[in-house]
């Protein structure tokens, strides 16, 4: 959520704009107010004993919970209940070649609406696995293209959830080490997600489940369509590049309340986990227009992802890192670019490293054992241009140089240079001449990108 203060006129964000809604109020209102259900009206010491209330009960700095006076508590538990739902299907019905932990079925918490879970649309569930036909001769555990175009749409009490490609995705979750079970009682019912003010431009609202370690984006429909679209080609270079830097996509979701429009949200895997000793952020998109942060005041708790022009006369030391690294910005730059992909941001966080945590020490065989693992041979290593990864959750997004630990991730991989984008390029050259600005076409884009990455490394 933000306000536009390019135009001035009016916020971002909001799914249902109204004239008493929250997020509709200008960010002098929302600044001092952490808890979205509180209206402006309330006074300035309430606003301060709430912020101060909330800052010494947790250590989630710029992140709030959506709690029941939130705007959009309704809205989170409606996801909540679906995606539930919707991952039951999921481990119930696994897709062929899948083996998934068994527990006890789980007992859905309490909601203020309840789901039916009645699903009414399911390609050939009744008869087995939904995709054992078109498995025969795929290689196991490879999505088919049933898996890739299968929609599921389950009718709960008052809203409807739809599944886009559920069990390409569950294999996604299932190839990263994700049990089924954890990925469900992460984002149901039980504990509310966190909201992100993000001074993102963009008009997405932005979650994150409680433990932080998964992240959830709307999406325009237009957006979708490109994703699904390039989603094939996504998971085959993610097992050409089992240590791409791509952030992990682990569902895309539909969410239509009564008879109102339908909504789009992804979720995937947070480049920002675990986040508890991070102390910078930042967003890199390798230009200038419109790339800086007012950075919070000396002191402030408040949370804020910098961009380029804040990174200015900083350096990413990463040591025998750096030629990895670079690589792999080439790789995986080069995909988004033969997708006619541009507008992504590489993410970027920093945590300095305990003395105990700085080398492999002990962790080298382990590191080694979770780093070749899939690779045939040391060729096929190298062609994939693996790593070594830490011993860490979210090893994946995590490389360490000689002092720091560094989150690293591409995101935002839906925008495809169209119509749109040319005429927004055109009249961004007349409106900033000499000067340079994220619409470019996806070849330049890339090249700039990884030009940037070059400079500011070592």
């Amino acid at each position: 959520m933000m306000w536009d203060s390019d135009q001035g006129l009016s916020p971002v964000g909001c799914w249902m704009p109204r004239a008493d809604c929250f997020w509709c109020l200008p960010p002098q209102i929302l600044a001092p107010s952490p808890e979205a259900g509180h209206r402006a009206a309330a006074s300035s010491s309430g606003h301060r004993g709430l912020l101060w209330r909330l800052r010494d009960k947790q250590c989630r700095l710029g992140l709030f919970e959506i709690g029941p006076g939130h705007e959009l508590h309704q809205l989170m538990c409606l996801m909540q209940a679906g995606l539930w739902a919707a991952t039951q299907v999921s481990r119930d019905h696994p897709p062929a070649g899948v083996r998934l932990r068994r527990d006890p079925t789980p007992t859905l918490p309490a909601l203020p609406i309840l789901p039916r879970a009645l699903a009414r649309a399911r390609l050939a569930q009744q008869k087995g696995s939904p995709t054992a036909s078109s498995a025969a001769g795929q290689p196991r555990g490879l999505p088919t293209e049933e898996d890739f175009s299968e929609v599921l749409t389950q009718v709960h009490e008052g809203f409807e959830l739809g599944t886009l490609a559920g069990p390409a995705f569950a294999r996604l979750r299932r190839s990263l080490g994700l049990a089924e079970e954890d990925y469900q009682a992460a984002l149901g019912p039980g504990r509310p997600y966190l909201q992100f003010l993000s001074t993102s431009k963009s008009k997405a609202s932005f979650f994150l489940s409680h433990d932080q370690r998964f992240f959830l984006k709307t999406l325009r429909s237009r957006e979708v369509q490109a994703l699904l679209a390039h989603l094939p080609r996504y998971v085959h270079h993610l097992q050409r590049h089992p240590h791409s830097l791509l952030a992990r996509l682990l569902g895309v979701h539909s969410l239509r309340v009564a008879r109102g429009k339908k909504k789009y949200f992804i979720v995937m895997q947070s480049v920002f986990y675990p986040a508890g000793r991070i102390s910078e952020r930042y967003d890199i998109k390798g230009c200038e227009v419109s790339r800086w942060v007012e950075p919070a005041p000396e002191g402030s708790l408040l949370v804020l992802v910098l961009k380029d022009l804040n990174f200015q006369g900083k350096t990413i030391n990463l040591g025998p890192q750096r030629s990895w690294f670079l690589r792999q910005m080439e790789l995986d730059t080069a995909f988004l670019r033969e997708l006619n992909v541009l507008d992504y941001s590489l993410l970027m966080a920093f945590q300095r490293l305990h003395e105990d945590e700085r080398g492999p020490g002990s962790s080298l065989i382990f590191r080694t054992a979770r780093s070749i693992r899939g690779a045939q041979s040391a060729e096929e290593s190298g062609a994939q241009n693996r790593r070594l990864l830490p011993d860490a959750p979210n090893a994946l997004h995590i490389v360490d140089g000689p002092e720091h630990r560094y989150f690293l991730g591409l995101v935002d991989l839906t925008t495809v240079y169209g119509l749109r984008k040319r005429l927004e390029q055109l009249w961004k050259t007349l409106r900033y001449p000499g000067r340079t600005f994220s619409t470019v076409s996806p070849a330049c884009y890339a090249r700039r990108l990884c030009q940037w990455v070059e400079a500011h490394t070592e």
